[in-house]
């Protein structure tokens, strides 16, 4: 598996799938993952990990739920609601019996009822304000699957950066044993008496250098693999390590068009739907605001019944109190706004400035991605130029390290002379490897935000 073979369709089965069944699966791998804490992981591994673990993505999901139930509960405003009520009131001195008689006595009435109302215009409001929430909806999924391709991207740029400080260690280990090896030579010499021994003085000052830059080097990937670790928000970082890919490189590399890459981002880029979504919901709530210039109509209904008790007074039996007393009433209620103190004439014009800040919001996040792009591509052109140069300087390098060994070996060139050479080449591959793995990052930016 290559490095980023899976990342493109990583991200596009996020946008295609349910968020929950996403949970479900990485959580089944991230099972598996604990059982095998100590071999090295791969990059889907990773990933997969992280998109579990991660509380920021964790919080987005519970949004996406709200927003999910806010969507719910705008359509069921479209039933009718239905109330029972209940009453027990008691009265001292003067109060109206059954028969409608006021008496000096002193009552009690039980009052049970039933009501149910329905909107039958609102001048469309409920309408708006389903698409808005819909819109709403549609954002926080966007929202949802924008964080969880930057957390792709971070995971794999920290991934990256593990490879290439092993790729740097395994370079420094390799220029340590070259030394040593050297150094154990010359002390074959030196044991023979071809040699005089403190010309093996200044190997050994090389070594210890070069020592020091191996234990930089490997503290380096330390810390890398920290930064990664605490990313998938794992705890057994001692243990942690990665697979190192062995066809990074075999795959063709292609720098996209920077202009062909914008296009397919304004089409595919969770972002880019996100604002768009807000700017949807923003001229929903306009129309939401100017609903409440219209009149609305709604219609009711309602039965209920009352037991009177009067002290002194004969009181027929509540069973045939409620069945006497029993009413039911259905009507319609027309409310026609007049005058509102401005409120919805105020109201429109705080919608109306809320949804031109939206349109700016998704002129400046068109904006922001192509200034993305072009970041993208130039240090992918600057990357490339480097790598090009840094082979072209490592044959040369090479070239220049064989000679000053033939020279020290012949006698001709001083230790001082060999290991500038050495230095040079050192500093060479650690310059390539950097541009290398700098250079299939870029491109794979271009590929990710396509």
């Amino acid at each position: 598996m290559t490095l980023f073979t899976n990342l493109r369709y990583l991200i596009n089965q996020l946008i295609t799938m349910k968020t929950t069944k996403i949970i479900i699966l990485f959580g089944a791998l991230s099972i598996s993952l604990l059982a095998s804490a100590q071999q090295a992981w791969t990059l889907q591994q990773c990933i997969d990990t992280a998109l579990v673990n991660n509380r920021n993505v964790k919080q987005k999901v519970l949004s996406r739920k709200i927003s999910e139930i806010n969507y719910q509960q705008s359509k069921q405003d479209l039933l009718p609601n239905l109330n029972a009520s209940a009453g027990q009131y008691y009265n001292f001195g003067r109060s109206l019996a059954a028969d409608n008689v006021y008496r000096n006595t002193n009552s009690s009435q039980t009052s049970f009822g039933l009501s149910s109302n329905i909107t039958l215009f609102d001048g469309l409001k409920m309408k708006y304000n389903i698409d808005a929430r819909k819109a709403e909806l549609n954002a926080s999924e966007a929202d949802l699957k924008k964080m969880q391709s930057d957390l792709v991207m971070s995971v794999s740029t920290a991934f990256l950066q593990v490879l290439l400080n092993k790729e740097l260690l395994q370079i420094s280990k390799d220029q340590h044993d070259l030394t040593a090896s050297k150094i154990e030579q010359r002390k074959i010499l030196v044991n023979a008496g071809k040699m005089a021994e403190g010309e093996i003085y200044e190997l050994i000052a090389q070594e210890s250098k070069e020592e020091m830059n191996r234990v930089k080097a490997e503290q380096a990937l330390n810390y890398s693999l920290l930064d990664l670790s605490q990313i998938l928000e794992i705890q057994d970082f001692e243990t942690f390590d990665v697979v190192v890919p062995k066809d990074l490189l075999n795959s063709e590399l292609q720098l996209l068009n920077p202009q062909t890459v914008y296009d397919g981002a304004l089409i595919h880029r969770p972002e880019i739907k996100s604002a768009e979504f807000h700017l949807q919901s923003s001229e929903k709530n306009i129309q939401i605001a100017k609903s409440y210039y219209y009149p609305s109509l709604s219609l009711g209904a309602q039965t209920g019944s009352r037991y009177y008790n009067m002290t002194g007074v004969p009181n027929d039996a509540f069973g045939k109190q409620m069945s006497n007393n029993l009413s039911t009433s259905v009507g319609l209620n027309l409310s026609i706004p007049i005058f509102n103190k401005f409120e919805v004439k105020n109201g429109v014009r705080t919608a109306v400035i809320r949804a031109q800040s939206s349109k700016l919001d998704v002129e400046n996040t068109k904006l922001e991605l192509r200034k993305t792009i072009q970041q993208a591509y130039q240090n992918a052109l600057a990357a490339k130029a480097r790598w090009d140069a840094a082979v072209k300087s490592e044959v040369a390098s090479r070239e220049a390290y064989r000679f000053s060994n033939q020279k020290y070996e012949n006698g001709r060139a001083t230790v001082y002379e060999l290991y500038q050479a050495k230095s040079n080449l050192t500093q060479v591959l650690s310059e390539q490897t950097q541009a290398k793995y700098e250079y299939v990052f870029r491109i794979k930016i271009l590929e990710w935000l396509k």
